[in-house]
């Protein structure tokens, strides 16, 4: 294997090899059948939740209007690096081109911070139509709730823009092989021709306020619905308030405590397997089970998918 040893302009590398999931051909194989099924399940569940919300008037509400840009944005998540995946347990040399993996770099980290600032927003729709419910309409209006997705949108493109930029800039050294099966920062640094501690230290800060921010303003409005919600006299208001809620609590726990694991420290800090894992299960499994949690979780939800089905039936 053909490695270079000697300082390197970026420009000169004609790429990195993503080692993925090494092991015999009949279990690259075997994983690319798994992961296929994973991946077009993840379409088929995120895409009937875009689907049920668009064709359902009942739901052209705040609530599930954030949860379709939710579902739109999974989407784009899982598919900024699973068919590169797919096609590297079919492959012999794994070699994803410099362009690609920066490309695949940007997508990922920017769709992973826009997810996160969903979530706030999405918490902050359940405190208001909660904890204020009389005035619940005339504060999330549809006007205010275009400006919130935007934001989010707008934001999660914008907060890794300049680390992934300077670390494109760089020069590389030695061997391409990058032990992932994702181009991750920490693998991307180490293959850097000399040390780069404010470009960690930057990136390391982006990534632990990207989480702890919305995660503590996430906890904070549920604090106030959890208050609020022991004040309601009925059972049944109850059980439909810790429905609502759960549901985007689950979700929250999955995501950010998976993330939290693997970008509070440098990514350099785990074992290249235990980095795997973790990603594995941010990145490809949470996407599935979202709109599992989702769907079970919500009466209307549940309405709206038999209704659903019921067009294509």
């Amino acid at each position: 294997m053909k490695t270079f040893s000697s300082p390197s302009n970026s420009s000169t590398i004609p790429g990195f090899i993503l080692l993925g999931f090494p092991g015999p051909r009949e279990r690259q194989i075997l994983l690319f059948v798994l992961f296929s099924t994973v991946y077009l399940l993840t379409l088929m569940g995120n895409g009937s939740i875009i689907c049920a919300v668009h064709w359902d008037q009942r739901l052209h509400t705040p609530m599930y209007i954030l949860l379709a840009n939710f579902s739109f944005l999974e989407i784009w998540y899982v598919t900024s690096t699973v068919p590169n995946m797919l096609a590297n347990f079919l492959s012999d040399t794994k070699v994803i081109s410099f362009s690609g993996c920066f490309l695949q770099f940007y997508f990922f980290f920017s769709l992973g911070s826009a997810e996160c600032f969903f979530l706030a927003v999405m918490a902050f729709d359940r405190y208001l139509a909660i904890c204020r419910p009389l005035h619940y309409p005339t504060l999330m209006t549809g006007h205010l709730c275009n400006i919130l997705v935007a934001t989010c949108w707008i934001l999660g493109f914008l907060w890794f823009l300049i680390p992934i930029t300077v670390i494109s800039q760089m020069s590389f050294c030695g061997s391409r092989i990058i032990d992932h099966f994702l181009c991750d920062p920490g693998p991307l640094l180490a293959l850097t021709c000399s040390r780069h501690p404010v470009i960690e230290l930057m990136s390391s800060t982006l990534s632990s306020l990207l989480l702890f921010i919305p995660f503590l303003f996430i906890m904070g409005s549920y604090v106030l619905v959890l208050r609020a919600v022991l004040k309601v006299p009925s059972a049944a208001g109850k059980r439909k308030a810790f429905s609502t809620c759960g549901s985007h609590l689950a979700v929250v726990s999955l995501f950010c405590g998976s993330v939290m694991v693997m970008y509070v420290h440098p990514t350099s800090e785990h074992e290249a397997g235990m980095q795997k894992i973790v990603t594995l299960f941010y990145s490809v499994f949470t996407p599935l089970i979202n709109p599992v949690i989702y769907s079970l979780r919500n009466t209307d939800m549940k309405q709206a998918m038999k209704k659903l089905l019921g067009i294509y039936h």
